[in-house]
C-alpha cells in the first residue's frame, strides 16, 4: 500500500518539476482515502513556507474540518524539513512515509511519537531532485 500512496505523491512531485518547483509533493491519507494532495508552490507563491507538507496539512484540515489529524498517514516524496516536521507533529499526524532522505534540512530523527517509514520508491523520488537540481547548475 506504501507504494502505490507514494506512486500518487510522486505525480504531485512531478506537478512541481513542471512549474520548476523543487519537486516535492505530498498527500494525505485517512481510512484508506486520499483527503489531500500538494506539491510545493514556494517560487509560485513566493512564500518559503508553500512547502508540499504544509500546503496538504491545511487542504487536509479543510477537508475534515478539524486540525488534528491523528487517523492520517502522510506519504511525501523528500523526508520532511524542521519546518514541515514541526507543523507534523502539531497536526498530530501518526505515520510519515517518506521516498529519500533529506541529507540537508531532513528533520525525521527528531520527531517523536510518529511512526517514520522511509526509503519507499526512493529511487524514483531521488531521480526527480537530482533532475531538478541538474537543471538549476
Amino acid at each position: 500500500m506504501n507504494e502505490y500512496y507514494m506512486k500518487i505523491a510522486i505525480k504531485q512531485a512531478n506537478k512541481a518539476l513542471k512549474y520548476n518547483e523543487v519537486p516535492v509533493g505530498a498527500i494525505i491519507v485517512k481510512n484508506n482515502k486520499i483527503i489531500a494532495k500538494a506539491y510545493n508552490k514556494k517560487e509560485k507563491r513566493n512564500d518559503s513556507t508553500k512547502h508540499a507538507e504544509i500546503i496538504a496539512i491545511s487542504k487536509a484540515c479543510k477537508k475534515i474540518k478539524n486540525w488534528r489529524l491523528d487517523d492520517c498517514i502522510l506519504y511525501v516524496t523528500m523526508e520532511p524539513c524542521m519546518m514541515c516536521s514541526g507543523a507534523i507533529e502539531q497536526a498530530r499526524i501518526k505515520k510519515i512515509v517518506y521516498g529519500v532522505k533529506n541529507e540537508n534540512y531532513g528533520y525525521t530523527a527528531n520527531l517523536k511519537n510518529i511512526e517514520i517509514i522511509s526509503q519507499i520508491c526512493e529511487n524514483e523520488c531521488r531521480n526527480l531532485v537530482q533532475t531538478f537540481f541538474k537543471k538549476r547548475r
